[in-house]
């Protein structure tokens, strides 16, 4: 089995084990519930388009959180890059802490990890921080937005060894 093929059912594996987890999360928590609350389950999605090795690429993700005390949630991410060259794909568990005591209003800070595993190249290891606030929507659906800092570990075949980029989050509470 080639590297190219073993990394690809890796990525496949750990959406359809996210897939089991969202499935679990939301049959246990009883459904709809005070989002960002002790208990509750986020889903999120991305969609994208991204550049890289001067290429340009369409972007798809998933991420899964859980709220394990009011307003701190353990999530992890999984994201494919597709249609360049090479094949880029990235999982990135992280925190995030929502600041629950505002209505309509939420901000939030988080720390993450992300491993990236490109095609043909050493995987590469970065890791990073963001900031941002939530705005209330209805039945558990929340739109936020912020920025990212991302810094690389090993930045030497990289032409910026740090990235700063925002972010716009859609997320739905369970």
């Amino acid at each position: 089995m080639s590297v190219k093929t073993l990394k690809k059912l890796v990525f496949v594996l750990v959406l359809l084990s996210i897939s089991g987890m969202i499935s679990a999360a939301s049959v246990g928590t009883g459904g709809v519930s005070a989002a960002f609350s002790k208990g509750s389950t986020s889903v999120g999605i991305v969609a994208g388009s991204g550049r890289a090795f001067n290429e340009n690429y369409i972007i798809f993700g998933v991420g899964v959180g859980y709220y394990v005390f009011d307003g701190l949630e353990l999530g992890i991410d999984a994201q494919h890059w597709f249609s360049g060259d090479p094949s880029i794909s990235k999982i990135s568990p992280q925190i995030r802490y929502v600041f629950v005591q505002s209505k309509t209003i939420k901000p939030y800070v988080g720390v993450f990890y992300r491993k990236t595993f490109i095609e043909d190249l050493a995987d590469a290891n970065s890791f990073g921080y963001r900031a941002g606030a939530y705005f209330s929507g209805k039945n558990g659906v929340y739109i936020g937005g912020g920025i990212v800092y991302e810094e690389y570990e090993n930045c030497s075949r990289f032409v910026d060894c740090s990235n700063t980029y925002p972010e716009i989050l859609i997320t739905v509470s369970f």
